[in-house]
């Protein structure tokens, strides 16, 4: 008997569950849009390359994957039928039929295992491809850098491909037109969890035609689709209606939603406030003392994958080696992350102790060299002077963060918190969108510190750590790189089960609590509100609304 990953779920309609709070509205509309908040994405809308929360909401509306994920982060199937393994290292993936593009192109298994191998290939310089780094062939088509016809070996000589134009994964097969297999490196009994994440979403055959003009108009299989050709109208919203061709099991209920890009969330809370917005789904800090009062029936507060740190690059002077070791130390020692999380977040942070998430299987509060994450004024000071003796640290300590995120409250508690702490020059450093500051970051043009974190694309601890500080992950911006690291993780990934798993990837904390590519600061809540307009909104496990459950009148 097969491994089955997944129980098969009914396509139909989801029944609409009860929303955190709200009181009965009027009737319904089915084609009512909504409305709700959003950033400028940063890269075009091909779902292999989109890794940050402005374009991953618009990316997961408009695609339906093999699996999608509940409100609690349970995988229930979508386009895939059945997922099936006997030994967790071969898998058989089998379609439901009748799926199709909004371009009416049916939703074959060609349109996954082309879409992953666009992903991967390393011409392409997707930023989510080291998601099929478990695919057995992910190496060939990412040593395609010299020559980008074919793969080659450490050598440098071209090897043979099944396609010398279009290098692919020899662990993906094509079987039928509802039927393909994944082959991976190792066993990995979880495998099938992580395919709910939009990088894993299949593309139509129009994509591979121009893939510059599809990211400004993508065509998906999901339950929107854009409003219409043009609907992405750049830092200011895109527009999205239903798809009417879907009947998967995110059926919406309402006639379509626009994101709207806001320069700032006060902006936002206050077009909450002003009727001009349906729901947001991150309070500004500035309201944390009053969301509740202002919003009586219609907010939530509640727990998120959601991590929240800053980051210090390799590549500054300073920041390296022993003497990096010790800054980075005496940084993480001389922040009060319980007096921040306090009077600046009311309730709605909790200060970290590793560097996932407390709502994910295999959490800990426990791990070896924990204690550098608590405030410790004296060992802060004893580090930092440790670091001087090796070269003398000279200059400003700057914290980037992006305005349009409601950050500046706790990015100026923390620098002051160093600055008091350890004597120095210590200031935020803000960047007008979150764009703009993670394009700085991918062109290692950063001159100090800036704000990190993860909101997680499927609900695993493999997701917290493999995106943000495996070698050359592509969302290791800051260049952190430990064999050690990599091993336990990749010993996690092949273990046999899921508490063997757990234990490696623990493991692995205890190296980067040591190293500190990051410094862990807290974990979020979902704070959000939502307008007497509105009923039926609910927040997911990683704080983004359920946009196809809101109804509106």
């Amino acid at each position: 008997m097969g491994i089955v990953a997944i129980a098969l779920a009914s396509t139909g309609a989801l029944a609409l569950s009860g929303c955190a709070g709200g009181n009965a509205g009027p009737a319904v509309s089915d084609s009512a849009i909504i409305t709700v908040n959003g950033n400028e994405p940063q890269n075009s809308l091909i779902p292999t390359n989109t890794t940050e929360t402005g374009g991953g909401k618009i990316v997961t509306s408009i695609f339906a994957g093999l699996v999608s994920y509940t409100a609690t982060g349970a995988i229930e199937n979508e386009v895939a039928k059945s997922i099936e393994s006997d030994d967790a290292t071969t898998w058989t993936v089998t379609l439901e039929d009748g799926w199709t593009f909004t371009n009416d192109e049916p939703v074959t298994a060609s349109s996954f295992v082309d879409a992953w191998n666009y992903g991967a290939l390393y011409e392409n310089a997707q930023s989510t491809s080291y998601f099929f780094d478990d695919i057995v062939g992910y190496s060939d088509v990412q040593n395609t850098k010299d020559d980008p016809t074919g793969a080659v070996d450490e050598n440098g000589d071209v090897l043979q491909v099944p396609d010398p134009l279009t290098p692919s994964m020899s662990g993906l097969t094509v079987v039928d037109d509802t039927t393909f297999t994944v082959e991976l490196a190792s066993a990995e009994a979880d495998w099938p969890l992580r395919l709910g994440y939009s990088g894993f979403s299949p593309l139509p055959a129009a994509a591979f035609e121009d893939m510059t003009a599809f990211g400004e108009n993508p065509i998906g299989n999901g339950p929107y689709m854009l409003a219409a050709e043009g609907a992405w109208e750049h830092d200011v919203q895109i527009a999205l209606v239903t798809n009417p061709s879907y009947d998967g099991v995110r059926k919406p209920v309402n006639g379509g939603v626009s994101i709207v890009f806001y320069g700032t969330q006060e902006g936002a809370y206050a077009a909450v406030q002003g009727g001009d917005l349906d729901v947001l789904d991150q309070v500004p800090d500035s309201a944390f003392e009053t969301y509740v009062s202002d919003f009586p029936d219609t907010n939530v507060n509640q727990p998120a994958a959601i991590f929240q740190a800053f980051n210090m690059p390799y590549y500054l002077e300073h920041w390296s080696g022993a003497e990096g070791e010790l800054r980075r130390a005496a940084i993480s020692m001389s922040i009060n992350r319980q007096e921040i999380t306090d009077v600046i977040f009311q309730g709605t942070r909790t200060p970290a102790t590793d560097f996932t998430s407390p709502v994910i299987d295999g959490y800990s509060d426990q791990l070896a060299g924990a204690e550098v994450l608590e405030f410790n004024e004296k060992e802060a000071k004893a580090k930092w002077a440790e670091a001087d003796a090796i070269s003398p640290y000279t200059g400003t300590f700057d914290l980037a963060y992006n305005a349009d995120g409601g950050h500046a409250a706790w990015v100026d508690a923390v620098v002051n918190s160093i600055k008091n702490t350890l004597e120095i020059d210590a200031v935020g450093k803000p960047y007008p969108t979150f764009a703009l500051a993670l394009d700085d970051r991918s062109n290692a043009a950063l001159t100090g510190a800036t704000r990190a974190g993860w909101q997680a694309d499927y609900p695993s601890l493999y997701n917290f750590l493999a995106p943000l500080y495996q070698t050359g992950a592509g969302s290791n911006y800051e260049l952190y790189s430990s064999p050690e690291f990599d091993g336990l993780l990749k010993e996690g990934a092949a273990a046999e089960n899921v508490e063997d798993a757990t234990a490696k990837y623990q493991e692995a904390q205890e190296v980067l609590l040591k190293d500190l590519p990051t410094i862990p600061l807290w974990y979020s809540n979902a704070t959000g509100v939502w307008s007497e307009n509105v009923d039926n909104v609910e927040f997911g496990w990683d704080s983004v609304p359920l946009y196809h459950n809101i109804t509106k009148g």
